[in-house]
Formats: structure tokens, sequence, C-alpha cells
């Protein structure tokens, strides 16, 4: 495979300036031009945010997720049509782990009915045994991988009990147990925290339901960072209304953006975020610093990193 001309897709406009990853990527051998649907003709790669059709009409050898999940993208086609796809897994350690962890300190310290307060100009204090700390609770992290870890590394520097769930079962850094899948119920049954951070697939879609709500402690937060799919919204809703859960911090959805009619706008102890756990500023460095390593790899002839087909 050669490289010589790089398209930045448009799409990533939807988490960055596609212009910032071009300038980043100017020292880069290829070309690398901003290019919509209608301009990947001359493109041998792209660098993209959404998958388009127009990707394959284009006769691409290798398209870039910006993101880690690859639900998105037809992964079978690919694979038939000899498109190598990677993604941008390992990346998102830092910003994800912060921001479930930011949830977490959210609910803990009531933060966000002070915020819901606030824009009522209402002077109110939470019931004396409202506020906790997270020094000491229990959190069940599931999946543990980059954004597994992450989270499992900030949360137990704040003095939190981590257990985790993975396929494999093996240890991890900073988990003081780890279950596997078939023991998820037995995982989440004494966590007052759950956070996902599993990628979508056919063995997670739905992976978190009614069963996994009612093994749950009664003051128990889901924290939702993987996939909406992940979790039986539904299920979910039901969970929340008999309060067999105590809330969730969700920033994924089944379908998104939230629908207006959607319950989950309407619970007190629920924040709907916008699928933005992994935004800072600085993504399009991490993104052009994976691109640039893979150009180089094509180029001597190794195995391109982080590559999903």
């Amino acid at each position: 495979m050669q490289v010589r001309r790089l398209g930045i897709h448009e799409s990533v406009s939807a988490v960055f300036p596609p212009e910032r990853l071009r300038d980043a990527l100017s020292d880069a051998d290829p070309a690398v031009p901003v290019v919509g649907d209608d301009e990947l003709g001359d493109c041998d790669a792209v660098v993209t945010f959404a998958y388009s059709d127009a990707f394959l009409d284009a006769d691409l050898r290798w398209i870039h997720s910006i993101q880690a999940g690859y639900d998105r993208f037809p992964l079978d086609t690919f694979e038939e049509r000899g498109v190598a796809l990677t993604n941008s897994t390992g990346i998102h350690d830092t910003s994800v782990g912060e921001f479930a962890v930011g949830l977490m300190l959210s609910f803990a310290r009531r933060l966000h009915t002070y915020v819901r307060n606030q824009q009522s100009r209402e002077w109110s204090l939470p019931a004396w045994d409202e506020p906790f700390t997270l020094d000491g609770e229990r959190l069940c992290v599931v999946g543990l991988g980059t954004l597994g870890q992450g989270i499992a590394e900030r949360a137990d520097a704040l003095g939190m009990e981590v257990v985790g769930v993975r396929r494999s079962g093996d240890p991890t850094p900073h988990t003081q147990a780890v279950y596997t899948p078939d023991d998820l119920r037995e995982a989440v049954s004494d966590a007052r925290f759950v956070a996902l951070a599993v990628p979508l697939t056919d063995e997670t879609e739905g992976l978190v339901g009614a069963e996994e709500f009612d093994a749950m402690r009664e003051d128990a937060y889901l924290v939702n960072v993987a996939r909406g799919p992940v979790v039986a919204e539904d299920e979910l809703v039901a969970a929340l209304r008999d309060d067999e859960i105590a809330g969730a911090g969700l920033d994924v959805f089944e379908e998104e953006p939230l629908p207006d009619d959607s319950p989950l706008w309407d619970f007190e102890e629920v924040l709907v975020t916008p699928h933005r756990a992994a935004a800072e500023r600085d993504y399009y460095r991490h993104i052009a610093g994976l691109v640039r390593e893979n150009v180089e790899r094509v180029t001597e002839g190794e195995e391109m990193t982080n590559r999903v087909v």
C-alpha cells in the first residue's frame, strides 16, 4: 500500500475543525487535504468520523476512524474489498477516565443538584445523609480496555474499591478483583457505581438490562461512557422509575441525539451529556500522532497500529 494522498473527511468537524488535523499533519509525506464525499477520487486513504458509502466508491485502501468504536463501519465489506480500517483506541484513557469520575463525583457531592438550584436562584440544602465521598465506595468497571483502565486508575487514586469485568478475567492494574462476563451480576451486586466501558459488539449489545439492575444495590448509580445499545434503555427507565437503582450518568444512548420525549431527561438523579466523554482540546493532536505513525508503518511495510480490518 502507498499513501500519496490522505484525505481529512469533513465529518471530523463533529469533534474538531478538520483544518486543525490537516495542519498538524502538514509535515507528513502524503498530501493532506480536507475533503467531502465528492472529493475522494484521488485519495488513497481517509481520516473520518462518519462512514459514507462514498469511501467504497472511491476505492480507498485505508480508512482511519477518529473514534475507538468502529460499530458504524461495514467490517465484512472492508474485509472482502481489502480495505484496511484502523481506529483510535489507546488515546482516551485520561479524558474518559476523568469524565466518568466527574459524573461519580457529581452524584456523591450532589453538585448536579446545586447547579439546578442555582438556575432557579434557590438556596437549598441536601438532607444531612445525602452527600457522601467516593473514598471507600465500591466501583465495578465493566470492560477493562483503555477506557476502563483509565477509569479504574483515577477511581483508585480517589480511594475507591475498584473491581472489574473483562472477558479473560485476568487482573489489571488498579483493580482488586476481576470477574468474567458470566459473573457480571455478582460483580455489580455490591457496587455503589457501575461504569460501562465496553465496545459495542454482538456480545455486548443489551449487556445490561433488567436482571443486572435487579442485582445492583438500590443506592447504586450506573455510568455509561461506552455505547448506548450496551444498555437496554427501556429497562433502565423502568429500573429508575421503580427505584431499583439510585440514578445514572449517561453520555451515550440508543438514539442520538436523545429524543425530546425521552423520559431520561426528567429524572432528577440522571445526568445526560451529549456523547462527549472523550472530548478535549488536544484531541486532534492525539489523532495526528496515530495517523502519522501508521503512515510511517505503511511506508516501511510494517503492520499498522490499531488495525481492526
